[in-house]
């Protein structure tokens, strides 16, 4: 009986912590998605939208590593940040997207429309012909010494002019908050 009762508390707790999980990737992205289409139309019939999101999460990979040197945060919790560095990652922001649009944020949605896949992408790019289209890709978030998120954004074209940068965020009572930019390139 009290075996029972113990693996049911596990399996609550463990529950709990992966419902967690999604509800702040949810609301990491949300914070992402109203930073990076602030400045964008609506997508209207016939009007071409120029920022587009990529539908998996990316990989975090050894670039994080050089992000961890040049912040004295990120140094002392280096080990908790390293071990969720894996380039395997095979998820995806569908879910996180849903809880986000589902009955509210209404024009957010509408700015951001669907998430895509690299060969969608492409062939939106080239059907367009132009130089103006962009593809929005969040890494996976790690989350270290309880209340930060260390998430990498890029912004990938077909030309060049690709850029990118780690967000550090924390979270102050319950919300999540864009602290630093850390580490920002252009190509």
């Amino acid at each position: 009986m009290k075996l029972t009762f113990k693996l049911f508390i596990a399996f609550v707790f463990c529950f709990q912590f992966g419902f967690a999980q999604e509800n702040q990737d949810a609301a990491i992205l949300k914070i992402l998605l109203s930073k990076y289409y602030q400045n964008e139309k609506v997508i209207v019939k016939n009007r071409m939208q120029y920022l587009n999101f990529y539908c998996l999460k990316a990989p975090n990979n050894e670039e994080t590593f050089e992000v961890i040197k040049k912040n004295d945060l990120l140094k002392k919790n280096s080990l908790e940040i390293k071990k969720q560095v894996n380039t395997l990652v095979t998820e995806d922001w569908v879910k996180e997207m849903g809880v986000i649009f589902n009955n509210q944020n209404q024009y957010l949605k509408s700015k951001v429309n669907n998430c895509l896949s690299l060969e969608e992408y492409q062939k939106i790019s080239i059907k367009a012909n132009e130089n103006n289209q962009r593809l929005m890709i969040v890494s996976k978030p790690m989350y270290f010494g309880v209340k930060y998120c260390l998430v990498k954004v890029a912004f990938y074209r077909n030309i060049e002019h690709n850029n990118g940068c780690f967000l550090l965020l924390e979270n102050i009572n319950s919300t999540w908050v864009i602290k630093e930019l850390l580490n920002e390139w252009a190509t």
